[in-house]
This record gives C-alpha cells, structure tokens and sequence, in this order.
C-alpha cells in the first residue's frame, strides 16, 4: 500500500509517477477525504482539549463552593460527541485505506514509461557458446523441422487428454520420462538456490487466508484471479475461541505463488537487524485461474491453471534492496545459464509492471518452435508496499521499528523451463537430449526417446 504520508507530503509527485504506470491517481478525491479527515482530527482535538479544560473549572469552581451545574451539563455532552467524531474518522479511515488498497505501487526513477511490453527496455542477452546467432541478435532456425513441446512431450509422457478427463482444459499430466524430467529440473533449482545462493528451503501451505493474500497484494484486487477452497470456513472442523465461543473463519484459497506464503511468513513482525536479509526459496505448485487471459497460449504448457515454480523472497534493509534486486536476476540468470538456455533480461516500464512492483525484471527463454522470447521468471522490489501491508518491520540498532523491503522472483516457473528445455535441445528424430545439469538428478540418462 502506498505510504499516505508521502501523500500529503508531495500529491504531484505521486501523481506524476502512478502515470508512468499509465494510472490517473484521482487527487481531488484524496483532498475532499484529507479535508474531512483533518476537519474531523481537529475539532476531535479542540473538545478533547475542551473537555480537560471543563474537567479543571469544574474542579476549581466546587473547591470555591460556586455553582459548577453549567460547566457540569457540558462535560457532559462532550462525550457523545467526540463518540460521533470517533465513528466519522472511522469511516473516513475506512473509505481512504479501502481505496488506497486497489493502488498499485510507484515505479522507481529507472523504471521507462510505456504501456505494455511493446514499450519494455531489454538489458542484456546471453546465448551459449557454438549457438549460431542471426542478424537480428536470436539464435539461428535450426537445421531442420522444429517441433514445439507439445509434438515433442506427448510421445515421452505429455498427457493433456488425460488432465482434461481429470479436471479440464489448462491441465496437464506428466508421466515416465517426462514426469522425472520436470521433477529434475526444481530438484536442481532448489539445490542451486540453497547451497550456491544462500537461500534457505521451506515447505509451506499451500492454502492460505485472505489477510495473507491481502498482505502481500493479491486482495482485494485480483479476487478474481485466485480459486476458492473455502468460505468463510465451509467444511472445516469447528474451532473455538478460549472462551468457547464459535471461531469466525476466513475465506481460504489456493496460493498462485509462493511469494504468498514465503513473504507473509514475515507478516505481524519485526526482525531485528542483524537477523536481514532473510533468504527464502521454496517449490510449491502455483494455482491461478488465469482470469482474462481468454484465448490466449491455449496450446501447450505455457498458460496452466497449475504449474510449479520455485520461488525467490528476499527481506532485506531498505538500504540494500536494490543491490538484492541485481542479485536475485542474477540468481535467476544461472538457473539458465547452467541449462544452456539462450535468454535476455527485459526491464519492465510502468504499464507492464505488477501491482505491487517497484522496479521489475523479466527474463525471457528462447523458444525455436515460437521463434521468440517468452518470460520464464519474473523478478521485483517491492521496496515497503507489501511490508506496510503486513505490519513488517525491522528493528534499526538506534530508532523506533521501520518497514522492511521485500523482494520476490522466479528461480524459475518449472514448467516453462521444461518446455525450453523440450524445444531448444530436441533432434532432428524427435528425442530431446538431457541437459548436463540434470543428468545427475536422471540417474544418468542423456537423452529422452520415445
């Protein structure tokens, strides 16, 4: 959530940077609630300042057997009214975080402006050595028929028809060669991530609740967005408070990243100092009902209604968090580079960016059957938009509790990484070599036939 402070400190700059991201903050709106809020804040302070001074003329007038009955009937009323002005900065309250929880989050200095990926900027592009390049800076066609995932997957355990049997379009099922492959490849991002990078495993739920999901941004706004497992606690045990009263569930749902959990984890805390950064990875599956998106990837892997990932969350001192954001594209960048995947880096502008994003970069893999980019990880600073939302903060050696800066990215979105791995080393036959990488986690198995 955006910091209402800088707000009323500075409306124009705000405003100007929400249009990088190609939103119209609606100002005059802000001032008529500044307006009532302050207006409701003073006279609040003007009769509670009232009320101590009625309280001691009171007091002064009975120690000198005077008459107090006037300054008593309006001590008297005084109460009723600061309870009225109480309920109207409530609700002022109310109306302003409700609709500051549907902003997104300002870009950075650096972030260009534009509105989608069209205007995005790319930054670097690697390609492994002996890849033959084009003129246009793309790996070269290969030298014969190219085949996509799916031609290649379904002879080796791609199984599509069997998932829509199951559950409906946008699944798959795996199975055989194909099944240990995509388990190789998290396999290998975890171990690259825990024992290279730094970071530490978790295993966590996969359901969550909505406070968690509003802490980290993904409600109110892309309700839609998410599957429901519960409302309002439907089919779960009965829990009881320690006074034996009946416990109010909240609504549950399936996580669309780990991200969720990994930086909620930190929600309702502070964390001292020397404890940052907090380096968190975990391999979940990902659930999203991909709301929107229409026609769009119907073909293959690349738009599923679950897929697995394995995800980066930093929590970092807010002074560090965007030499962590270089570090964490690098991080993604290795995952590739040990797979032999040709890729680049793209900084996103402002219309391109998620809602809760700062500054984001996207990497793209190349893929010879579509003879483009495509995004494989996605990596942010949040700087404090989720931590103000969570309540999570961190402890400086001198001065009171301040927000920490999260940071969240893809290492990397598995089934995706599959299908680069199916399309970039498959043969003029059909089989599809094993990358060096994963031979290990294949019990040696160099190459997969159908």
């Amino acid at each position: 959530m955006l910091d209402p402070n800088q707000l009323r400190k500075d409306l124009p700059a705000v405003t100007r940077a929400l249009a990088v991201r190609g939103i119209e903050f609606d100002a005059d709106r802000f001032n008529q609630l500044e307006a009532r809020r302050k207006s409701v804040q003073v006279e609040t302070e003007a009769l509670q300042a009232r009320r101590n001074a009625v309280s001691k003329l009171i007091g002064q007038l009975k120690s000198k057997g005077e008459d107090a009955s006037k300054e008593m009937a309006e001590s008297q009323r005084i109460p009723a009214r600061l309870k009225e002005l109480e309920a109207e900065l409530a609700a002022v309250q109310g109306e302003l975080n409700s609709w500051l929880t549907t902003i997104p989050n300002l870009p950075h200095e650096s972030v260009p402006a534009g509105k989608d990926s069209d205007d995005n900027v790319e930054v670097r592009r690697w390609i492994p050595a002996g890849t033959e390049v084009g003129p246009d800076g793309c790996p070269k066609p290969l030298p014969f028929e190219v085949k996509d995932h799916v031609s290649l997957g379904e002879p080796i355990g791609l199984d599509f028809e069997t998932a829509r049997k199951l559950s409906g379009s946008r699944f798959m099922m795996l199975r055989g060669q194909l099944a240990r492959l995509h388990r190789a490849l998290a396999q290998f991002m975890l171990d690259l991530q825990t024992t290279e990078h730094g970071y530490q495993e978790c295993y966590t739920p996969y359901i969550v609740n909505g406070s968690t999901l509003f802490g980290t941004g993904q409600l109110p706004k892309f309700k839609d967005d998410m599957f429901w497992v519960t409302k309002g606690g439907q089919g779960l045990e009965p829990e009881l408070d320690e006074h034996g009263n009946p416990v109010e569930h909240e609504d549950l749902y399936l996580i669309s990243t780990s991200e969720i959990t990994l930086a909620g984890s930190v929600r309702d805390t502070i964390v001292p100092q020397q404890d940052l950064p907090l380096k968190l990875t975990a391999h979940t599956p990902c659930f999203r009902s991909e709301a929107g998106s229409g026609g769009r990837d119907v073909r293959g892997m690349i738009r599923q209604h679950q897929f697995d990932k394995v995800e980066m969350v930093q929590v970092v001192d807010p002074a560090k968090s965007y030499e962590a954001l270089e570090e964490m594209v690098g991080h993604a960048e290795t995952v590739l580079q040990r797979l032999g995947l040709p890729y680049r880096v793209v900084l996103l502008c402002g219309g391109d960016m998620g809602f809760g994003a700062t500054k984001t970069y996207d990497l793209e893999v190349w893929l010879p059957a579509q003879n483009t980019w495509r995004e494989i990880s996605s990596v942010s600073n949040c700087e404090a938009f989720q931590a103000r939302r969570m309540q999570a903060r961190y402890r400086p050696e001198k001065g009171k509790p301040e927000y920490l800066h999260t940071l969240n990215g893809s290492g990397l979105a598995v089934g995706r990484a599959l299908v680069a791995v199916l399309e970039n080393y498959q043969q003029a036959d059909g089989s599809v070599v094993v990358p060096a990488a994963l031979r290990p986690y294949m019990g040696g198995i160099e190459k997969l036939n159908a």
